[in-house]
């Protein structure tokens, strides 16, 4: 026998929406603390574009790399789909090129040559269409400040539990 009120509650409830997030760097958070956060778009082949709808990403091990006034991803893996077409040679690894205005350019070489910072690529997503990168001007963490941030996540970790018990 079936339950009707069961079935209407399932019904009822909310589906989520699909995230607009391809890919998350969590590790740079880890190695870096950020100052200054850029939006910047990616010059992408169709086959990377489908595949990165399927979130066949690698984003771990990447880098920005600003030559010759133009700034490009480096270290991201996009693993080709199966029903690509044989007659393009898909190379996962390929340097990607960032779109990004001339002046902001401009102001991250002045960062990264004046102040010694490092452009860390942080998360992949969709905008209006688009595939965006989201990276940082970050500057890289000492031992103790590593030590510092775990220690911090894992005590207001336990403030937390404290104040869910205390309820």
């Amino acid at each position: 026998m079936v339950n009707f009120s069961t079935i209407a509650l399932m019904s009822k409830k909310k589906k989520k929406t699909p995230s607009n997030v391809i890919a998350i760097n969590k590790k740079a958070g880890y190695e870096y603390s950020f100052l200054e956060d850029f939006e910047a778009g990616l010059s992408l082949l169709g086959w990377e574009v489908k595949s990165l709808r399927q979130v066949k990403v690698q984003f771990n091990d990447s880098y920005v790399f600003i030559r010759n006034g133009e700034a490009q991803l480096i270290g991201t893996h996009i693993t080709p789909l199966l029903s690509a077409s044989t007659h393009i040679e898909t190379d996962p690894m390929r340097p990607r090129k960032l779109l990004m205005h001339k002046k902001e350019i401009n102001h991250l070489i002045g960062a990264i040559e004046r102040k010694g910072l490092t452009l860390v690529p942080r998360k992949l997503y969709w905008k209006a269409g688009k595939i965006k990168l989201k990276l940082s001007l970050a500057k890289g963490k000492n031992i103790h400040d590593k030590r510092m941030t775990e220690k911090n996540r894992d005590w207001s970790r336990d403030k937390q539990r404290l104040l869910k018990e205390n309820r």
